[in-house]
């Protein structure tokens, strides 16, 4: 039991998880998983309480079963005792004064991570303002590396999304060329396929393989098909860069998914055998997204950022190239109106950042949810102020196949411009080298079609006729 007085009113909280879910910002999710405080007054005196819990803590009162959950074996399994010790005599509120510190550098935030639980996290963003979480993430520094080198200093990546409704491979590929001319594409070529089956998924890996290869592109490609349909891809002889799968930060959820931690590790290990990487053996790319346990009916009772954190560690565990919090997809039942988005996003960046995960964010809300495209530009702005990994490239920013809005390649060029960021290295080597980027990283005034692209987009323009 967890004791708490404030203003002559005395709270009570029952588990750390009731601790935790009280002491949370606001957020519709959690009013409707029945777990959100009942007042402000309630989720201050819950913050309260959080800030004087050690975060040993943490590693004696599992929030979800050890026996009945396998995340939370992962979690305590796998804890770096070592890597713990510099903080171990911490409360909640004094690591986040550490945090906000000059004594946590790069490095010790760094040497500190394997040694972080996903709640200890969680709980400490929960005390934490806007600027607080942008302080903190933007001194984390998480390198990965396949075909390019994504997360170094004063660089920001974007996936390419050339989704299509009906996969039709012209439309695609007219997006993809679209995006390229943005210096969009270094993250990944990622395509959401519109039917999960193998034989689209093979066409589609074939499709942007032959893309990179023709225009010797530095850079990776992904089909985000189920785990289980691309390791068939795999057995096919398909060319498969980067193996994708959403997860969840419970057993519970990932059931509902259709995936365990050991179907995971044989992914992985088929993926790592094809040894497609140049520079590089981060073959794994994850998507998150706070809400997505409550939706299956699978939270176990916590508020749903401490889920979404949790599914850090079963990230964590296979050193993806990429992981992305799909923040707004899911819904205004989740996270109702911009502010609750713009803060559920840069909450995931600074909690995915401190377990050493490189956190992209698919900067996105749904048509029916209270936001609108300023607040994307709001949260967008303070990622990158945050030192956020990477975003989406979306044609004029509106998913036609996903039916939301995200962010478009022209969002990348506004942030590269206005915070001086610039391409994964070898990426930028390739816009330089094409004309695409001028020797400044500005995108060159084209009175023309570069020759690379003016062949292919003749044989679009052919298949159309």
């Amino acid at each position: 039991m967890y004791k708490s007085t404030i203003q002559h009113l005395g709270y009570d909280f029952k588990t750390l998880a009731n601790l935790m879910a009280k002491a949370t910002p606001p957020r519709s999710g959690d009013v409707l998983a029945g777990v959100a405080a009942t007042n402000n007054l309630e989720r201050v005196a819950a913050q309260w309480t959080l800030a004087d819990v050690p975060l040993k803590q943490f590693l004696n009162e599992a929030l979800v079963p050890y026996e009945s959950d396998e995340i939370t074996r992962l979690i305590i399994d796998d804890h770096d005792s070592l890597a713990f010790a510099p903080i171990s005599h911490l409360t909640v509120g004094d690591f986040r004064n550490w945090l906000l510190s000059e004594q946590a550098t790069t490095e010790t935030l760094t040497a500190i991570a394997p040694g972080l639980t996903p709640e200890m996290v969680a709980a400490v963003s929960k005390l934490m303002r806007i600027q607080d979480l942008i302080l903190v993430a933007k001194k984390c520094r998480v390198i990965t590396q396949f075909r390019n080198t994504i997360g170094l200093k004063d660089r920001f990546s974007t996936r390419l999304q050339p989704n299509h409704p009906t996969d039709n491979p012209a439309g695609i590929a007219a997006s993809l060329i679209d995006g390229l001319l943005y210096g969009c594409g270094d993250a990944v070529i990622g395509i959401n396929p519109a039917s999960d089956n193998l034989e689209a998924t093979l066409r589609l890996l074939h499709l942007l393989n032959d893309v990179i290869e023709r225009f010797q592109i530095p850079t990776q490609a992904c089909v985000l098909a189920h785990v289980t349909t691309t390791l068939k891809a795999i057995e096919q002889g398909a060319p498969v860069d980067l193996m994708f799968q959403s997860i969840a930060g419970t057993q519970k959820a990932n059931d509902s998914f259709g995936i365990n931690l050991g179907l995971l590790a044989e992914a992985h290990q088929a993926t790592l055998d094809l040894r497609r990487g140049t520079v590089g053996n981060n073959c794994m790319y994850f998507e998150t997204g706070q809400g997505s346990a409550l939706s299956a009916n699978a939270h176990e009772g916590l508020d749903q950022q401490t889920c979404e954190t949790r599914a850090y560690a079963v990230a964590r565990k296979f050193k993806p190239l990429l992981v992305n919090t799909v923040v707004g997809f899911i819904g205004p039942e989740y996270l109702y109106d911009g502010k609750q988005i713009i803060r559920a996003g840069l909450e995931d960046h600074f909690c995915g950042k401190l377990l050493g995960l490189p956190m992209g964010c698919d900067i996105c809300y749904t048509n029916h949810a209270e936001a609108d495209q300023d607040d994307m530009d709001m949260l967008l702005s303070a990622f990158a102020m945050a030192g956020g990994t990477f975003i989406m490239g979306v044609p004029g920013a509106d998913d036609i196949m996903l039916n939301y809005q995200s962010t478009s390649f022209h969002d990348a060029l506004y942030i590269r411009q206005t915070l001086g960021l610039r391409p994964a290295p070898e990426f930028e080597q390739w816009l330089q080298h094409h004309g695409i980027f001028d020797a400044h990283n500005q995108l060159r005034q084209q009175t023309d079609i570069p020759p690379l692209f003016k062949a292919s987009l003749q044989q679009l323009k052919n298949s159309q006729s």
